[in-house]
């Protein structure tokens, strides 16, 4: 009966999960910790998995110590997200959903994620990404924001 709570946030946290998939690049060490891992800022790699020739970089701070060596540290609400056309798009963008999720990321045990949107501004013919940070009871007015303008793609 205890566990039933946690299942049921495992079960949603699990649900919340898109398509998208990151490679992790990298982590740089920002803050020295004596006990525990360092402090650090983490970068992401993703591709839009409706859109193929779009792909993201996501940084984002990592909390260290001894809570985050074992992984239950909270992590701060900071990030950057650039996105970037990396091959021919040849998706027709007036297909796509006005908004859609299209990447999602745990940023603490149970109930705060950093999640990803893409939005169509067909009058532009451009894609915009914006990486949103969430908490089950307040929300959280971090974000941020890249475009990718869909442009004609050589092959060299």
């Amino acid at each position: 009966m205890r566990y039933t709570w946690l299942a049921a946030a495992l079960g949603l946290w699990m649900a919340d999960a898109p398509g998208a998939r990151a490679d992790d690049i990298g982590c740089i060490s920002t803050t020295f910790r004596l006990i525990g891992a360092n402090d650090k800022v983490c970068i992401s790699a993703f591709d839009d998995p409706k859109v193929p020739g779009v792909a993201c970089h996501i940084s984002q701070a990592r909390t260290g110590g001894l809570k985050g060596t074992f992984g239950i540290a909270e992590d701060p609400s900071r990030f950057s997200i650039a996105c970037r056309q990396v091959g021919p798009i040849t998706v027709d963008i007036a297909k796509l959903a006005d908004e859609e999720k299209v990447y999602s990321e745990s940023t603490s045990l149970f109930f705060k994620h950093t999640h990803v949107y893409r939005a169509i501004d067909k009058k532009r013919n451009t894609l915009v990404y914006v990486a949103i940070s969430d908490r089950l009871v307040d929300g959280s007015p971090y974000n941020a924001i890249s475009t990718v303008p869909i442009m004609p793609w050589s092959g060299h």
